[in-house]
C-alpha cells in the first residue's frame, strides 16, 4: 500500500504541472484583458504603469511561472499565513486579481470559510442522509420505505436547485417567515442568539445542497446493496447462523461502501468549488459566487487560480478512493 501511495504520488506531480499548463494556456488565451477594464480617458503611460502592477506585461512563460509559484513559494517567516495572503520569496511580485487588484489568493482565502460553512455542512448531512436512506431501502426493497425513497430521489435528480431553491424561499421565507430571504455573510457567530441566527441562515441552503446530493448518493448505496445482497457469502453468512444485522451491517455494508466511496471521494471537490446556482440564489459569499464574478469581470489569474485548485483536490480525493479501496476490502492489493 505505501509503495502504490508513493507511486501515485509521484506520477501526481507531472499531471498536475500538465494540467496547470493547459489551464493557464486555456484561460491565458481566452478573451479578455485588464486593459478592457481601464477607462479610455486614462492616459497611455498611466494605462501601461497599470497594466505592469498586474503583471499582464510579463511574455506567458514569465506570467506562467510566477502564476504557478504562488502555489508552492512563500517566506518562512510567512509560512503561518498559508495559502492566503503571503508574499513571495524575495519580494517578488505576487499574481493579483484583476477585479480587485487583491493577491488572488487573498480573495480566495476570504471566501473559503462561506463555502465550507455551507456547501461542506450540506454535503455531511446529504450523506448522513442518503446512506442509512440506501441501506435500508435495499434492505426492504419494493416496500413503501423503498418507494418513498425512490420518489424524494427522483425529486432530487429532476429538479434543479435553482427551482427548489427559489421555491424553498418562496414557501419558508415568503410565506412562513421561518427563514431570511439572503445569507448575511458579515454575521459573526458570537453568543447564542447569533448561533441560531446563523442556523437559520444556513438552513435554506443546507437543505436544498443536501437533497441534491442524498438523492444520488442513496441511489448508489441502494444499487450497491442489492447487488451484494445477493452475492454467495451472504447466504454462506445465513446459513452459519449470522443474525441479520451482522449480515447487513458487516458484510454487506462493507463492500457496497467501495463504489459509494468513490461517488463521495470525487463529491468532496465540489464543496471547495461551491455551488454556484446555490450560493448566487441565496447570496453565499462563497468560492462559486467568486468564480462567476471573476469570470464576468474577465479576471482570468482568479479563473485560472480555481480551476487549478479544483483539478489539484480532484487528483487528491482520486487518491484518497482508492486507499480506502484496500480498506474497505482485504481483497484489494496494490502491488
Amino acid at each position: 500500500m505505501l509503495t502504490f501511495t508513493l507511486r501515485r504520488l509521484l506520477l501526481a506531480i507531472p499531471t498536475l504541472l500538465f494540467i496547470s499548463l493547459i489551464i493557464f494556456l486555456l484561460v491565458d488565451l481566452a478573451p479578455g484583458s485588464p486593459m478592457s477594464e481601464i477607462p479610455l480617458t486614462v492616459p497611455p503611460e498611466v494605462r501601461l504603469k497599470m497594466i505592469a502592477a498586474l503583471g499582464a506585461d510579463q511574455p506567458v512563460y514569465v506570467r506562467y511561472i510566477l502564476w504557478l509559484r504562488q502555489f508552492f513559494w512563500v517566506e518562512p517567516a510567512n509560512l503561518m499565513d498559508g495559502w492566503f495572503g503571503w508574499t513571495l520569496a524575495g519580494g517578488e511580485q505576487r499574481i493579483l486579481s484583476w477585479q480587485s487588484r487583491s493577491p488572488v489568493f487573498t480573495v480566495i482565502g476570504q471566501r473559503i470559510p462561506q463555502t465550507l460553512t455551507v456547501i461542506g455542512t450540506a454535503y455531511l448531512v446529504g450523506i448522513a442522509i442518503a446512506v442509512p436512506i440506501g441501506i435500508y431501502s435495499a434492505y426492504r426493497q419494493y416496500s413503501v420505505f423503498d418507494q418513498m425513497g425512490t420518489l424524494v430521489a427522483m425529486i432530487g435528480f429532476s429538479v434543479p436547485t435553482f427551482f427548489s431553491g427559489t421555491l424553498f424561499i418562496i414557501i419558508f421565507a415568503v410565506w412562513l417567515h421561518w427563514f431570511p430571504t439572503k445569507y448575511d455573510t458579515t454575521l459573526a457567530v458570537t453568543d447564542w442568539a447569533s448561533f441560531v441566527l446563523q442556523i437559520k441562515q444556513m438552513a435554506m441552503p443546507v437543505m436544498v445542497l443536501a437533497l441534491a446530493n442524498a438523492a444520488a448518493i442513496s441511489r448508489y448505496m441502494r444499487s450497491s446493496m442489492l447487488e451484494n445482497m445477493g452475492q454467495d457469502y451472504v447466504r454462506t453468512a445465513r446459513a452459519k447462523g449470522m443474525t441479520e444485522r451482522v449480515v447487513v451491517l458487516k458484510h454487506v455494508l462493507r463492500n457496497s461502501l467501495i463504489p459509494v466511496v468513490t461517488v463521495i471521494a470525487l463529491g468532496i471537490p465540489s464543496i471547495f468549488g461551491g455551488a454556484i446556482i446555490t450560493e448566487n440564489l441565496f447570496g453565499v459569499n462563497g468560492i462559486g459566487a467568486a468564480l462567476i464574478g471573476a469570470i464576468s469581470a474577465n479576471d482570468l489569474p482568479m479563473v485560472q487560480t480555481l480551476a487549478f485548485i479544483f483539478a489539484v483536490l480532484i487528483v487528491v480525493f482520486n487518491l484518497i478512493a482508492d486507499i480506502l479501496y484496500g480498506l474497505l476490502d482485504p481483497r484489494i492489493r496494490y502491488e
